[in-house]
């Protein structure tokens, strides 16, 4: 199921190499697929590679007939059998009009053979963190992060932290809520949101000031006469519905306005006392009241 705008959507170009490991590029494929952007595969050839030894995968394209994308991709995993492959470095130098580049693990030593983190500040997997450091001097290697942005160049640590810079990139394109909701469906619960280097000036972290959502919170009416109790959740800065046991995060959009993890809005309403007196699903329709 989509989660965002298909007019804000992307297309990604994954390059996937022979050992390729599995969750450097299965990991943000499921975030990016979550969140609506066009995913498709390319390699050296179109001949089938193996990740890790295990998982047989077959390339949509090769480096000789790939479409152009938005983004391009790039993962750990024998990862010098595509920065060592001099055809596979002009490929990736050819292309035009990329917005982004991203890459997980030792994915970094593709975009630092390309020249593309020349000048840039990087982080690849902790135990070649020296490796990019030593081959690639005019690259700023930093440890200790989850991912690094650099604006149009996103490279994060190994295996896992693809999800963390997927998740990033998503909230940079479609906005936090969009990212939040992505990860929820994921039952990505861990996600430390914004764990990470950013250098960029489109931070989507950065807002003026968090609003107080306390004053939304209470019990109120539902469907099929049941009843939810909203509570506050500031460390995430949503409100968290509780329906029949189970926990629901409620989005804030801007002023009264709230969306569900489906997209859907909510829209609260004041009285003439400015006091919550409930809230709409569809808006002037339906009011479920607020009862304490």
């Amino acid at each position: 199921m989509v989660y965002v705008r298909k007019d804000f959507s992307k297309t990604i170009a994954f390059y996937l190499q022979d050992g390729v490991e599995v969750l450097d590029f299965a990991g943000p494929m499921e975030v990016f697929a979550y969140a609506g952007y066009e995913v498709f595969t390319v390699s050296a050839t179109q001949k089938p590679i193996r990740s890790q030894g295990i998982l047989t995968v077959t390339p949509d394209y090769s480096i000789e007939n790939a479409p152009k994308a938005d983004i391009l991709a790039f993962f750990g995993g024998n990862s010098a059998a595509a920065y060592k492959n001099k055809k596979v470095i002009d490929w990736i130098k050819s292309q035009e009009d990329v917005q982004y580049y991203f890459s997980v693990c030792t994915g970094a030593f593709v975009l630092a053979e390309s020249g593309i983190l020349d000048g840039k500040t990087a982080t690849t997997f902790h135990n070649s963190l020296d490796d990019l450091e030593s081959q690639y001097p005019e690259v700023d290697v930093r440890k200790n992060v989850r991912f690094v942005d650099n604006g149009k160049v996103i490279t994060t640590a190994g295996i896992s932290a693809g999800i963390d810079g997927a998740l990033h990139l998503v909230a940079k394109l479609q906005g936090l809520n969009a990212a939040k909701r992505t990860a929820y469906y994921m039952e990505y619960d861990n996600w430390n949101i914004g764990d990470g280097l950013i250098l960029a000036t489109d931070n989507p972290y950065n807002v003026p000031s968090k609003p107080d959502l306390s004053i939304f919170e209470g019990t109120y009416e539902y469907k099929d006469n049941t009843h939810l109790v909203l509570a506050y959740d500031e460390a995430n800065g949503n409100l968290n519905a509780k329906i029949q046991g189970t926990n629901y995060p409620i989005y804030h959009e801007k002023e009264d306005l709230f969306s569900d993890t489906n997209s859907q809005p909510v829209f609260f309403k004041r009285n003439e006392k400015n006091e919550i007196v409930g809230y709409e699903l569809i808006e002037n329709t339906r009011l479920f009241k607020k009862l304490n």
